[in-house]
């Protein structure tokens, strides 16, 4: 039974094909409209058993402290999110796929612009600066539950389906046929070193999960 909802505007800067948003802001919108629900529905703070987060598969960049970094041509801190519907790694999605890398089976065949592993390079290409400051890449209903709760486990849900992690490797159901073992955790290591993303999965992976 639906007791209250409530909703909360949230800021978008669209430039060509650069579509960003701001973590803080999504953050402050989601407590506005969770305190409005629970008013709405009479609902006390301290009676809230859980909170679930869904999300669209944008792309958020923070620093060790967990602050922003920007994404954005303008250097603006605030604007640290790739939106999903951004397409400005149109070609870094078509060197990725022309690699016919064994991982691009387990997502149609192909990356999307939309997808994490384009718009990651694209950001290693075009702000330097940016990549050198991030310490966590995290979709961003991965980061509404780490903000929500300083855990910084990933959703298999997520990495599966934007982030070319294996799932099935996950759960040790790798098939024989499968041109190269992959590893138990699921990340494909080699794939990452081949599209240019190698650093990304040094220190054990902690910049992706």
């Amino acid at each position: 039974k639906l007791l209250g909802s409530a909703s909360s505007p949230i800021q978008i800067w669209k430039e060509k094909d650069c579509i960003e948003q701001s973590s803080t802001d999504i953050w402050l919108a989601v407590c506005t409209a969770v305190k409005s629900a629970c008013s709405l529905a009479n609902v006390a703070a301290e009676d809230v058993a859980g909170l679930g987060f869904a999300a669209t598969c944008s792309l958020v960049a923070v620093d060790a402290d967990g602050s922003p970094v920007s994404v954005s041509w303008s250097a603006d801190a605030r604007r640290n999110i790739i939106v999903w519907m951004d397409h400005r790694a149109v070609d870094q999605a078509d060197r990725i796929n022309a690699r016919n890398s064994p991982v691009l089976q387990y997502c149609g065949g192909g990356v999307s612009p939309e997808m994490q592993a384009p718009k990651l390079l694209w950001v290693k290409e075009n702000l330097q600066e940016s990549w050198s400051m991030a310490c966590r890449w995290m979709d961003l209903s991965d980061w509404l539950a780490y903000r929500a709760t300083g855990d910084d486990t990933r959703s298999l849900c997520t990495t599966v389906c934007k982030w070319t992690y294996l799932g099935h490797a996950h759960m040790g159901q790798w098939r024989e046929l499968d041109s190269r073992d992959m590893e138990a955790c699921g990340w494909d290591e080699v794939f990452w070193e081949e599209i240019g993303l190698g650093d990304l999965v040094e220190g054990n992976r902690a910049k992706i999960g």
